[in-house]
């Protein structure tokens, strides 16, 4: 009985810190738009939104009916279930990912001690390669099953960019993980809680990553998948209401998971200077450590904002040109030195 009442407890747990971090992850989606849109304005001397609500702050709810109210169309020789199929598969997976990060430290709530992570796996970083991997047959799915040349050519470009910068991606974390010596995030960041960050380690291989972040989440300039001037709307040409919805929310999403994902492996995730100096309880530790997490996830927001409204699109063989001719090796050089000052410290 005492077992079952545990499990219940802990499932209860599990299910409401679920909730939570769906609800924000939809809500910073939600909001990174308006954000765009307001530093895209300040960036080109406009004004940008300001009708819905004071200082347009209702924006994102106005848009978020407006796609929900939409007609929803299916063209006549698209295939049906697979065409509602990509869409949701994409936003599934963008929504997995968060699965594993540790958001926080430990709550102590009601004589129990609840950590702010849903699960704390020993392959956190695999799983979130894995589960991000599965995206782009979001992707695939819903630019075939259009039956549109433009959705086609921009699928064909979205999975040779993916499979492409994945390579340096995880080229780049193989060099973090000889240092860290663990696949899981937790351990990870908890490693990051005295002395340096990973960044003042791998700077390097940080670059590497943050590039590749940009490539994964179709961000300019490396949204060649998508680019209006080219392919009208890439792979999500023929959608409307709230299946495009699902794709630029899932859009949204995987930047703020990147973001999150490169805090955690380079930033010191929750941790922050000075904590363990701090004259407070436990409960308010963890919470000024969520803060100064999420305070780190909106600088990288802000980052990937302002390089879209500030740098050119590539052409697409300058895209794989920097993929394979100079991430890949730059990756495989700073694995190489890793390895190599690794061995000479452990020796």
């Amino acid at each position: 009985m005492m077992l079952l009442q545990i499990s219940t407890f802990l499932l209860v747990e599990k299910i409401i810190l679920i909730a939570i971090i769906l609800g924000i992850s939809l809500f910073v989606a939600m909001y990174s738009t308006y954000a765009e849109r307001k530093l895209a304005a300040f960036i080109q001397d406009r004004r940008g939104p300001n009708r819905a609500g004071p200082f347009g702050l209702l924006q994102p709810l106005a848009d978020g009916g407006k796609l929900f109210f939409k007609e929803e169309i299916i063209p006549a020789y698209a295939s049906k279930y697979l065409f509602i199929l990509g869409p949701a598969l994409f936003m599934v997976t963008a929504c997995m990912t968060s699965a594993v990060i540790p958001w926080g430290g430990t709550l102590h709530i009601a004589g129990r001690d609840v950590p702010l992570q849903v699960a704390d796996i020993n392959i956190g970083i695999l799983y979130v390669f894995g589960v991000v991997s599965l995206g782009v047959y979001g992707i695939m799915i819903g630019g075939w099953a259009s039956n549109n040349k433009y959705s086609l050519l921009g699928t064909i470009r979205a999975a040779s960019q993916i499979i492409s910068y994945e390579l340096a991606m995880g080229l780049s974390l193989i060099a973090l993980l000889m240092l860290t010596g663990s696949l899981s995030l937790k351990d990870i960041v908890s490693q990051q809680s005295h002395g340096l960050w990973y960044i003042a380690y791998q700077p390097l291989g940080f670059l590497i990553f943050l590039v590749c972040a940009f490539a994964e989440c179709n961000r300019t300039p490396f949204d060649l998948a998508e680019c209006d001037s080219e392919l009208v709307m890439g792979f999500h040409t023929e959608y409307s209401s709230m299946k495009l919805g699902f794709y630029l929310f899932a859009e949204y999403i995987n930047m703020f998971i990147s973001s999150a994902v490169m805090v955690t492996l380079y930033f010191g995730g929750y941790n922050f200077p000075g904590m363990h100096s701090l004259d407070v309880s436990p409960n308010m530790l963890t919470i000024l450590g969520v803060i100064a997490f999420f305070i780190k996830i909106f600088i990288f927001l802000f980052f990937f904002i302002w390089v879209r409204w500030t740098v050119p699109r590539f052409r697409y063989d300058q895209l794989m040109k920097l993929g394979w001719k100079m991430l890949i090796p730059l990756a495989i050089i700073n694995l190489l030195v890793t390895g190599a000052l690794v061995l000479y410290l452990h020796r």
